[in-house]
């Protein structure tokens, strides 16, 4: 801790603020503009409208409760029979209560086709479906559509627990704009109590995933909707054709339904709780799985929307950018960045790494105190302050260094392919057609 701080003291007085800004540009001019004040002013703006729009948000809620569609909540998974009964429970606790429950299992070799059949006699969930072979939860999702009976079709994963008022909240937008072809809900990790794995991706979803899709919706590029829990009009799954093979279905999906021109919405007051991997082996593949999608469908499957055309939307190619910008581009340019001062500068770093530190930590200190503003439990949100020291690590090296490992793979290897996430068998297929 000593050579830390003199590290710091002897670098403060020997290094310019030219030498600082030269090397420190990626901070200053990149991660601090975007990550804190572009996404309070956006929070501002995005809260002050729910403020000043409560009648229309009240008159919204009406229309459904005068309407009440019935929604069918759709269930695909693989060897999920442990969670099946934890989602029954939060679907019998809804405010909303017109919906049936579709379960599919998609060849589950564990006890899903007994629990299913079970919860199915008693009444528990409409319909249980099976794949006997594997499918792949693409294949899974779509049998499910085909049985399904309602209007709105609420996507979510076997381990995900609604709060009681979630399908409402998520239904009301459908009410409230025009052309809504999507509504994505909030998550929240269930688990973080697990290990410290659990608890940094406590953080991340509040801090990192929730705040930063309440600022891509506002501004009209919410781009990602996610499997644990999306809302859908059936119509429009129908005319998108339902799910592609994944993974990264999720996000190929959103996509689709935005290039035939219709809005995604993103509802932070639709919690959804979730369940999420508890050792860092295990979250490492399943964002290397996420990150390879960013490659498979932004830059092979959809890259029409890179060029102007009848059907070229500037929010479609802006959401684009944003993601394949601060994404891809900045992850290779900061891997370049770093080689940079090793090779030119080495004894830079013994003064900029815990510079950096500093800088990153006072960010997402500051990112910490923006969420408490808006999270509802601010109690637990608080308990979670002493793990904000080591979020630096986890966003800045962790995080950064996966997501660069599933891009080089994607790009020179096509790994999403490989992935045994999903069926060896549609996989093949998938590349077969370019999907």
């Amino acid at each position: 801790m000593d050579s830390f701080w003199n590290s710091l003291y002897y670098g403060l007085h020997h290094t310019d603020w030219q030498t600082m800004l030269n090397w420190g540009w990626y901070i200053f001019l990149i991660d601090i503009p975007r990550f804190l004040i572009l996404e309070i002013v956006v929070l501002f703006a995005h809260f002050r409208n729910r403020y000043f729009n409560h009648d229309h948000w009240k008159d919204a809620r009406k229309k459904l409760w005068q309407e009440q569609p019935l929604i069918t909540v759709l269930v695909p998974g693989h060897n999920e029979g442990k969670h099946l009964h934890k989602m029954v429970v939060s679907m019998k606790k809804q405010t909303y209560k017109n919906i049936e429950i579709v379960v599919v299992d998609d060849g589950s070799t564990d006890q899903t086709p007994i629990i299913g059949s079970s919860f199915e006699k008693q009444g528990l969930i409409t319909r249980f479906l099976r794949n006997d072979i594997r499918g792949g939860k693409a294949s899974a999702a779509n049998l499910g559509l085909k049985y399904s009976k309602g209007k709105y079709i609420v996507h979510i994963d076997a381990d995900s627990s609604l709060a009681a008022d979630a399908i409402e909240r998520s239904l009301i937008p459908f009410y409230m704009y025009k052309d809504v072809g999507g509504v994505g809900g909030n998550l929240m990790v269930r688990n973080d109590e697990d290990s410290l794995t659990s608890s940094m991706q406590y953080l991340e979803y509040q801090q990192s995933i929730s705040i930063s899709r309440i600022v891509l919706s506002q501004i009209g590029i919410y781009k990602i909707i996610s499997g644990a829990f999306g809302v859908f009009p059936r119509k429009i799954l129908e005319r998108v054709g339902g799910w592609d093979v994944g993974p990264g279905l999720d996000g190929d999906l959103t996509v689709k339904i935005r290039k035939i021109g219709y809005n995604i919405k993103f509802e932070d007051q639709a919690v959804c709780n979730t369940h999420v991997p508890v050792e860092w082996g295990k979250l490492a593949k399943q964002r290397l799985r996420w990150s390879r999608s960013l490659i498979r469908f932004r830059l092979r499957k959809h890259r029409d929307i890179w060029i102007p055309n009848n059907n070229f939307r500037f929010s479609n190619f802006f959401s684009f950018f944003e993601n394949v910008f601060f994404g891809l581009v900045l992850d290779i340019t900061w891997m370049f960045y770093m080689l940079r001062i090793i090779i030119e500068y080495p004894e830079f770093l013994i003064f900029w790494l815990p510079v950096k530190y500093l800088l990153y930590l006072l960010l997402y200190f500051m990112q910490f105190l923006t969420c408490l503003m808006i999270v509802k439990n601010k109690k637990k949100f608080i308990s979670k302050i002493i793990y904000v020291p080591l979020y630096p690590f986890y966003m800045g090296y962790f995080m950064r260094i996966v997501r660069t490992i599933a891009y080089f793979d994607e790009i020179f290897f096509y790994d999403s392919y490989k992935d045994p996430w999903n069926p060896k068998k549609t996989s093949m297929k998938a590349d077969e057609f370019g999907a």
